[in-house]
Parts: C-alpha cells; sequence; structure tokens
C-alpha cells in the first residue's frame, strides 16, 4: 500500500498551536547557522537517491525520475532549524509542515544508510562540542524512569489499539512464511520464551509487560508469571486482557520498577524495555536479573541494537527521539549487552538471533495502518503536527532497519551455579 504524507495535505500557512507545541509555531532563527545548514545539506543530498525539490523548481540528488521525493515548502524555515540544532530541527520541520515526501520512509532511507557521513568529518568536532547532551530531569532514576514512560505508553491505550495488530504487541515481529502480522508476534514471542526455556511450572518474571501478550502466552505453556510495568494505562489494559484470556490465576501484573522487584525465578523475560533503561541503569538492570534467576535459570531478552562506535556517538547526544517520542532511553550495541552481562551477572550466552528486516516490516504495517486509522485517533483528541511527529517517528526507525542502521536481536542466556 503506498501510503500519502500528512504533510501532503498541510498548507503552507498552517502554523502548529503554539499552545500545544512550544517552539514549533516560529522557527528558531540564526542566519549563520542557517547558511551553513543549507551549504552542508546540498553536499549531503548530492549523492543520494532522492529527488529534494524546492519551491523554485531546483532540484537536488542523484535520483531519478522514480525516486522518492521530498519537498521542501518553506526553505527559510527549514534551514534555520535545521542550522539551530540539525538533530532535532530535522523532524521539527516535518512536524510544522515545511517540508514534505512522497513515502517518508523511502525518502529517509538513504539519510539512514550514509548517517555517519552526512556530516564533513572536519566538523565532526565542533558537533560534538555544539551539540546537545541529555538534560538531568530526563535521567532514569526511579521516579525519572516513570515520567519518561507515561510521556510515551501512557498516551492513549485506544492509540495503541488503533494501529497495533489484536495481539497488542509493540515489539518486533518475526515472520515466518505466510505469517500475517499477528502470527509473526506469535512467533516472535514464543521464540523468547523459548529462549527462556519457559514450560509447564516454570516460574517466570516479565520485565516490561507491554499490553499483556507475551504473558498470556507463557500462561498458556502452564508458567506462572510475575510481570512488572510502571505504565497504569498498560497495566490496567494488560490486567483486562489476561483476564480475558482466562489467565488470571497464572499471571500477576504489578506496577514495580525493576530495581524494586524481589523473589527467584525459573526464567526472566524482556522484550524491547532495555532501551529505555538508559546507559547508567544497566549495570542495575543486569544485575537485577541475575539476582532474579535461581541457579540453571534462563533469560531470554529482545533489543534493539546498533553498532557500538555509533551507541558510543550516541550515548550523550539529544535528538529528536528523545525529545518526542523515548526521553531517557538508549539503544545499546550487541558488544555492550554481551560485555554488561558478563561483568554483572553469572549469566552465560546460549543463543542469539537477529532480524532487523523484519522490524521494518512490523514499522510499515503500523506507519499504514496509522495513517489508514488517522480519523479515529484524531478522534481521541491528537492533532495533526501529533499525526506528522508520529508518522515521522514510524517512518524514520523503520528507515534505520531497512538500511541496517539499526538491528534487533533476541538471546538467550544461562544462568550457572550461584
Amino acid at each position: 500500500m503506498t501510503t500519502t504524507s500528512s504533510a501532503d495535505r498541510a498548507s503552507a500557512r498552517d502554523v502548529p498551536d503554539g499552545t500545544r507545541w512550544p517552539g514549533l509555531a516560529t522557527p528558531p532563527h540564526s542566519a549563520l547557522r542557517a547558511r551553513i545548514a543549507a551549504a552542508l545539506f546540498r553536499r549531503a543530498v548530492r549523492p543520494l537517491d532522492v529527488r529534494v525539490i524546492f519551491p523554485d523548481g531546483t532540484v537536488l540528488g542523484a535520483g531519478g525520475r522514480e525516486a522518492p521525493e521530498m519537498r521542501i515548502l518553506r526553505p527559510e524555515a527549514f534551514f534555520h532549524r535545521l542550522g539551530v540544532d540539525a538533530k532535532i530541527g530535522f523532524g521539527e520541520s516535518y512536524m510544522a509542515g515545511d517540508w514534505t515526501a512522497s513515502d517518508l520512509a523511502e525518502v529517509l532511507t538513504p539519510f539512514a544508510e550514509r548517517m555517519a557521513t552526512l556530516v564533513p568529518p572536519v566538523l565532526q568536532k565542533f558537533r560534538r562540542i555544539a551539540e546537545r547532551t541529555q538534560p538531568p530531569s530526563e535521567e532514569n532514576t526511579l521516579e525519572g524512569a516513570r515520567a519518561n514512560i507515561h510521556r510515551h505508553y501512557d498516551l492513549s491505550n485506544d492509540l495503541f489499539g488503533a494501529f497495533l495488530d489484536e495481539s497488542m504487541t509493540y515489539s518486533s515481529a518475526l515472520f515466518g512464511p505466510g505469517d500475517d502480522l499477528t502470527a509473526a508476534q506469535h512467533r516472535k514471542i514464543d521464540s523468547v520464551l523459548d529462549y527462556a526455556g519457559v514450560r509447564e511450572g516454570s516460574e517466570v518474571l516479565e520485565i516490561g509487560t507491554g499490553w499483556g501478550e507475551l504473558a498470556i502466552r507463557a500462561a498458556a505453556r502452564g508458567a506462572h508469571v510475575t510481570s512488572l510495568t510502571i505504565s497504569e494505562e498498560q497495566r490496567a489494559l494488560a490486567t483486562e486482557r489476561i483476564a480475558a484470556a482466562g489467565f488470571s490465576d497464572r499471571v500477576e501484573v504489578k506496577l514495580c520498577d525493576y530495581r524494586e522487584s524481589s523473589g527467584r525465578y525459573d526464567a526472566v523475560v524482556s522484550v524491547e524495555m532495555i532501551e529505555a533503561v538508559g546507559a547508567s541503569y544497566w549495570p542495575a538492570f543486569y544485575t537485577t536479573i541475575g539476582d532474579r534467576l535461581r541457579p540453571g535459570g534462563r533469560f531470554g531478552l529482545q533489543a534493539i541494537t546498533m553498532d557500538h562506535d555509533r551507541m558510543m556517538a550516541a550515548s550523550r547526544a539529544y535528538g529528536w527521539v528523545h525529545k518526542y517520542i523515548f526521553p531517557g532511553g538508549l539503544i545499546p550495541s550487541v558488544r555492550s549487552i554481551e560485555e554488561g552481562v558478563k561483568a554483572n551477572t553469572r549469566l552465560k550466552l546460549a543463543g542469539m538471533r537477529e532480524f532487523g528486516q523484519d522490524y521494518a516490516h512490523t514499522l510499515r504495517w503500523w506507519r499504514e495502518r496509522f495513517l489508514h486509522r488517522w480519523a479515529d485517533i484524531a478522534g481521541f483528541g491528537f492533532d495533526d503536527v501529533f499525526r506528522r511527529m508520529w508518522e515521522f517517528y514510524l517512518a524514520y526507525s523503520e528507515a534505520g532497519f531497512r538500511s541496517g542502521y539499526l538491528k534487533v536481536h533476541q538471546f538467550g542466556y544461562e544462568a550457572t551455579g550461584r
């Protein structure tokens, strides 16, 4: 299905509501930085397989007539936003309607493929000096983690229900031949449970409940599950879904931070929660897992990953995704996970798989459904700026996986004697 960008439907006169979106209505102004940004942008897009079209008819990029198109509607605002803070301004300019695209993920993928070289090496050191770092208020302390999670996962269960499949699973699916998205999500969950050795009679700790599907499938195997979440909205709906599936006697959903957990379990599972932990708290996360497992227990982990050097470069940076989507987070590398587990536990790696292109497919499905269901989502109180923000988030993420800049891994670990 071909998607139509929401910014396509936006008039060049549209202005974001300044009370709901502070700072978006009026672009920041820096003539010098805007000129530098324009020069760097033109240099960066020159070899890319895209067509960047300006209002005066100027076309940039190496793409032919069939290449994805990025249309700059308000060049002055676009370059001022880009110049003042490129990591945030590029996404904000899309939210504000300064530019649009024929297919947003198709446009963003060539940028993602050259992410490491878009800024010339000679300017990299100046960027490190000038770029913003994550604010202390978004540190994942016990209180900070709850606030960060609230900003994303407590937006509205109705919002997530509008674009997720019937399993209400908000992480990468694992596709097999002929799978629809729900079947692929169940395949992914079963794979994590297999890595954790979950079976009849297992006592399982889940860190990060989501909306309860993993706990339901673990209970269907005969396991008893304690599931932890710090999202009140997720806990409420997960509890309802677990009851409807008939597993209230086997699953308890607690509003509890992983650092406040207790007890010992045969298995610990966690799916795409580590990205929200923050690098400063990874040792506590791994230590908690080691402490919760009985000797011979197993740990099943699913994590979005990036190359280690890119992770290190991003470790203190503050970008658009932090500001608008996932405050306080950092995507780990495989190396950082392996080293962190080794340094803080007695767990031994027993298995690993990678399926990043499956995530690209999952995200495409979510984005198409999000746009298709926009009339319903708008009825929950979300405006057109929110639509462009979430379209950009889903497309930006899809491009990251399509290009290989991002990956997703599952890990299986076994606990040795204590």
